[in-house]
């Protein structure tokens, strides 16, 4: 019994990560995401005695995974953002009642992604294939195809391999991947990963904390792109441009000066921060999540996540003392 628990720990554990980022890439929920990988593995180590290796356990374990991703799915709709409901709001000053009941696209945080590979050229690709405007943009899709998507062009499956998992032929696994990738195509993820380097981005990062921090709104319109997009699930409404996100914040924003603290993290393979918030006198408590899109050394865009319950999938307090 120990060897065999031995042998299947050994063989399956280095999966977790990368199956994780697959059953995100169909579920677009961090929550749903590890449950599914967590059944996936119960699934495996009770059918362990019947693997005959047929197929290697990686394949194995996908089958296994992404069937319980499809099935998990089937009796809901996509999870958006709110840039994929509709045009930006015109009043800032004006927002319409939160939608909690939406089931909302969440971030996925980058700590539970960690590559076992130091390869920079993995480490960089395992980011990008996790971009939110890609998981955004995914959930566009049917969920067979995003099933098919994730395996030929993420993680380069070879399409006879994909047909043998979902149950089909090789010619209906290429007809949805043509469709996947046009869809996408007009869906358009918005992201050129073009972010500044390394020293420039900590930079910005640093500037935008303090900004916010001390609630100086026209120090943060300098740091926005002139086109720059801002949306706050559960709010339906987003924003687009400098000028209609200056006024959001300054006319929505609950915080005033040293009301903030700024705790940076990263999600979706980006640059986030943890946004706390003064309770009273002795304590900030978890408000946001903001996701950060940085380009051509501005802020691109900012989606802001009002779920302070995604705080423990960070690794995270739910409280932060004050400080003054």
């Amino acid at each position: 019994m120990a060897d065999r628990e031995g042998d299947f720990t050994r063989l399956a554990d280095p999966f977790r990560r990368e199956l994780l980022a697959h059953c995100y890439g169909i579920l677009g929920s961090v929550d749903e995401a590890e449950d599914l990988v967590q059944e996936t593995y119960l699934r495996a180590w009770r059918a362990y005695e019947q693997f005959e290796g047929r197929s290697s356990i990686r394949t194995w374990l996908y089958r296994i995974a992404t069937n319980a991703c499809l099935t998990a799915v089937e009796q809901r709709n996509r999870r958006p953002m709110p840039t994929g409901l509709g045009g930006p709001c015109e009043d800032p000053e004006r927002l319409p009642p939160a939608q909690p009941e939406i089931p909302w696209l969440q971030p996925l945080p980058d700590a539970l992604l960690r590559p076992e590979s130091e390869d920079p050229a993995a480490i960089v690709n395992s980011r990008q294939t996790v971009r939110l405007a890609m998981a955004a943009a995914l959930q566009h899709l049917p969920p067979r195809q995003r099933a098919v998507l994730l395996l030929r062009d993420v993680f380069e499956w070879r399409a006879n391999e994909v047909a043998e998992l979902l149950n089909t032929t090789t010619a209906a696994v290429n007809s949805m991947l043509q469709r996947a990738r046009a869809q996408l195509g007009e869906v358009s993820a918005d992201d050129d990963y073009a972010e500044p380097a390394r020293r420039d981005q900590r930079e910005l990062l640093d500037r935008w904390a303090a900004a916010m921090e001390t609630a100086d709104v026209a120090a943060l319109m300098r740091l926005l792109e002139e086109d720059a997009v801002w949306e706050m699930p559960p709010f339906t409404a987003w924003f687009s441009g400098r000028e209609a996100i200056g006024r959001l914040i300054a006319s929505q924003c609950p915080a005033g000066p040293g009301d903030t603290v700024m705790v940076p993290t990263r999600a979706n393979g980006q640059p986030a921060f943890a946004f706390y918030l003064r309770q009273d006198a002795q304590v900030h408590r978890a408000y946001a999540m903001h996701v950060m899109s940085l380009r051509k050394g501005y802020v691109h865009r900012v989606s802001v996540f009002f779920s302070p319950e995604l705080f423990g999938s960070f690794g995270l307090p739910m409280e932060y003392a004050a400080t003054g």
